[in-house]
């Protein structure tokens, strides 16, 4: 269990927030993309051009570095994930996935619907939502949530270490040896 003075913590909700960054550059509408944490200082002695190519800087033991990994492939984002095992040289994982979310009201409405992906997508109360959930091993845990905004109305963002429980569990996973 991570330890509210680990000094991974910090390090993750930052990286996670970096990485949210980066996802939003590229706009909505992308596939999930996933990130294996490493250490910075380990990655750049083994690495030691990425220092410049990169502009890592080695020094701070807690800084992570987000490496992309290969594209997800198609079918459904928990059995890709449960199929996943990181080294223990990978020290957390990053996921960034979009997601239609309804409010509870609309539930009902959705009771007897065949085909609830395309319900969700056509109806008027849907909310788009880019997940960006990290998890360290120990458990530590990370979120950004960024709602993609209306015509008029800005993307709102929101921030804090268990908004994605359940995504985190599976990520989680992913860890153990």
């Amino acid at each position: 269990m991570t330890l509210p003075g680990d000094p991974l913590t910090p390090a993750l909700q930052a990286v996670v927030g970096e990485v949210e960054g980066h996802v939003a550059e590229a706009g909505w509408d992308q596939p999930p993309q996933l990130f294996a944490l490493v250490q910075t200082e380990q990655l750049l002695r083994a690495e030691p051009q990425l220092a410049q190519t990169m502009g890592l800087v080695a020094g701070d033991p807690s800084s992570l570095t987000p490496i992309a990994q290969e594209p997800l492939g198609d079918g459904p984002l928990d059995e890709q994930l449960a199929s996943l095992v990181f080294g223990e040289e990978v020290l957390g994982v990053v996921l960034a996935h979009e997601v239609l979310v309804l409010p509870p009201s609309a539930e009902q409405s959705l009771e007897d619907v065949e085909d609830l992906t395309s319900a969700a997508a056509e109806h008027p109360d849907r909310r788009e939502v880019r997940m960006v959930v990290g998890v360290a091993r120990g458990g530590g845990t990370a979120c950004v949530l960024r709602l993609r905004g209306t015509d008029d109305a800005a993307d709102e963002r929101v921030t804090g270490p268990d908004l994605a429980p359940a995504l985190s569990a599976a990520l989680l996973a992913t860890l153990e040896d």
